[in-house]
């Protein structure tokens, strides 16, 4: 007897959500399908959950490329079978895994659109927002990214107030926050630079209007009273540019208290 069990792309919370909603299926006598020809193996009558078993398996062992390709074979030959939702899902989960992000939220999208009622939803927004999050740059670059990973975070905790994932989700607003104030600090040091001080006051004035509680805030302020005083730095504007890199805010959540359950972050956070 074999009965599914489903991680998360990161193993955290999901075990006994997914057990509930996805994979109530239990598998009688399934042995494996990969040493029959293509006709017997679509031909088993639990041919689509034997796939789904030997999809699992691979994503347990860190295969996921081949876990890709199986859970994408129970998509195609068996899109209305009691596994497609699962297929569905930790296709996302692979590609994730796979750093593939963008691949991964329209998987995940998708799955929101297939399945709106479904009770895995709040993951699946989560993941959402993941796969914005992963791909933030640093703050010289376009800031898309961390707005869209706000955006879905915030629609997380707004429609799932009490899921596992809010005090993380939570977190990681904060992060993302803090990452588009020091975006705006670096344009505005850019308009310094180039004696547009107009162009400056406005990007500090917007900063500290919608970003009071971020680290940059403080420099801000100074940076602004300055250029309204009439001594903006010349030489020296160097030295007010915020640290290009992301290591500060990526590691925001390190130093918050685990949520209970928690398991390791990716080697790649």
């Amino acid at each position: 007897m074999l009965k599914f069990q489903l991680r998360a792309s990161r193993p955290v919370y999901l075990a006994g959500i997914f057990l509930l909603v996805l994979l109530s299926t239990t598998l009688l006598g399934c042995g494996k399908l990969g040493s029959a020809g293509k006709e017997e193996r679509y031909a088993h009558p639990q041919a689509a959950e034997i796939l789904a078993a030997e999809g699992m398996e691979a994503f347990d062992r860190g295969r996921y490329r081949r876990a890709l390709n199986i859970f994408q074979e129970v998509k195609d030959r068996f899109p209305f079978s009691s596994v497609g939702p699962l297929a569905e899902l930790k296709a996302a989960d692979a590609n994730f895994q796979l750093r593939r992000y963008q691949e991964a939220h329209t998987l995940y999208q998708e799955f929101e659109n297939n399945h709106p009622t479904n009770e895995a939803i709040p993951y699946v927004l989560f993941q959402m927002g993941m796969s914005h999050y992963r791909r933030i740059d640093s703050i010289d670059r376009d800031p898309a990214h961390a707005i869209n990973a706000i955006a879905v975070f915030s629609r997380l905790n707004r429609a799932f107030p009490d899921s596992p994932y809010a005090a993380e989700a939570a977190a990681r607003i904060l992060a993302a926050r803090d990452f588009l104030a020091r975006h705006e600090m670096y344009v505005a040091v850019y308009f310094v630079r180039t004696k547009e001080y107009d162009q400056a006051t406005g990007r500090l004035q917007y900063l500290l209007d919608t970003y009071p509680e971020s680290d940059t805030a403080p420099a801000a302020e100074e940076l602004l009273a300055a250029i309204e005083a009439g001594t903006p730095p010349g030489r020296r504007w160097h030295e007010w540019l915020p640290d290009l890199s992301i290591g500060n805010w990526r590691g925001f959540f390190d130093a918050l208290s685990p949520v209970p359950g928690a398991g390791s972050e990716p080697s790649d956070f």
